[in-house]
This record gives structure tokens, C-alpha cells and sequence, in this order.
């Protein structure tokens, strides 16, 4: 993605992969704790980060709300999708005891339109060897349905709250900073007074 801002000011991309998630599960968050109440619930919530966090070099706050156009734009979508992991890990520290799971997860390298500007010059060598490298959209969405569904808990093949997985259902793939809690209570805060004008 070219440099640019949201309508409401933020950097596109994480105005877009996180801001926009953010406020969508706050909004949503009276009826995950009212529907966690009933006999036999299992309320989660799964936040599609990418590996690609990996590219970020921390939470940059000081440009969330710029165009961040001195970073490239794979600092800024792996900022976003850093985002994305901490904002999951947080919301289970901070409703586990509610009932509600939160997990974030890599679909793996998906075979859609995403990387087309990113390797325009390139494509007709990336078409090539693309079979090796990507996976299909049916392939990438098997991660995010292993989480919706598979067995709470903490053994391997379980769900447990707070993880990150790459595909399918790998936890311990993180980065350090994807992991750093007072990062993710950072984030959350930040959040939270960004979206203060979005009451229902």
C-alpha cells in the first residue's frame, strides 16, 4: 500500500488491520459477556495478525496517526499486524476470567490479490513459483477455523487463550515483541482513548 491516512486520520493500514477490529470487538464486547454467561458458551475472538509482524520495530505511536510515509510499507503492515497479536493477547489477559478466548493467527502466505502491488515488477516470476510458496484461500482460511473450533485448553492441538498460532494451530511463533505485555496494556489504552467518541 502507498502512504496515506484513514478518514478519521490514522495510517491506513493499521487504521484499517487494527483500529477499525478494535472497534468493532468493543462494540461487541456487552453482548460477547452477556452470551459468556450462558450454560455452555464458548465465546472467542480471533484476530487475523500475519507473520508478516515481524517487520514492525515496535508500537510507534508518535505516527499512528500520520501517513508514516518514512517507513516502508512493510514496517507499516507488520506494525499493523503486530497490533493485531497484542491487542488479542491483552483482551484475554483482561476477560479470561469472563469467559471469553482470544487467540490471533497467521493464515500463511494466501494466494490472493495482497501482494500484487508489493511485487508488481516481479509477478511473472512469482506466478511461476508461486505454488511453492503460497497457499490457497481455502488452505489460508483452515488456521482461523482450527481456532474457532478445535478444544480449549493448553496441550498441543487445544486452544489456549492469549496465543498466537501460525497454521495450523503452531503456537510459539511470535516475535519478543509480540509477547511484550506492557506493550499490549499500552496498545489497549491507546485504544481505548481512540475509540472514546465511538460509544453506542
Amino acid at each position: 500500500m502507498p502512504a496515506g491516512t484513514t478518514e478519521q486520520g490514522y495510517e491506513i493500514q493499521f487504521g484499517t488491520n487494527h483500529v477499525g477490529h478494535a472497534l468493532l470487538a468493543k462494540l461487541l464486547l456487552p453482548t460477547l459477556l452477556k452470551t459468556a454467561k450462558l450454560p455452555g458458551a464458548d465465546v472467542r475472538v480471533i484476530s487475523l495478525a500475519s507473520i508478516g509482524h515481524a517487520m514492525a520495530r515496535g508500537m510507534l505511536f508518535g505516527e499512528l496517526k500520520t501517513d508514516m510515509k518514512g517507513h516502508s510499507t512493510w514496517e507499516r503492515y507488520g506494525n499493523s499486524k503486530l497490533a493485531n497479536i497484542l491487542f488479542a493477547r491483552e483482551l484475554a489477559r483482561r476477560y479470561k476470567s469472563e469467559g471469553i478466548t482470544a487467540v490471533a493467527v497467521h493464515p500463511g502466505v494466501v494466494d490472493t490479490d495482497l501482494y500484487k502491488s508489493a511485487f508488481s515488477g516481479i509477478m511473472g516470476w512469482m506466478d511461476k513459483v508461486k505454488s511453492w510458496v503460497y497457499t490457497s484461500v481455502e488452505g489460508g482460511a483452515k488456521n482461523q477455523l482450527w481456532a474457532a473450533t478445535a478444544k480449549l485448553g493448553e496441550k498441543k492441538g487445544e486452544v489456549k487463550s492469549g496465543e498466537y498460532y501460525t497454521p495450523v494451530g503452531v503456537a510459539g511463533q511470535g516475535t519478543g515483541i509480540s509477547g511484550d505485555m506492557v506493550l499490549a496494556g499500552k496498545l489497549w489504552k491507546w485504544t481505548e482513548q481512540e475509540l472514546k467518541g465511538y460509544e453506542l
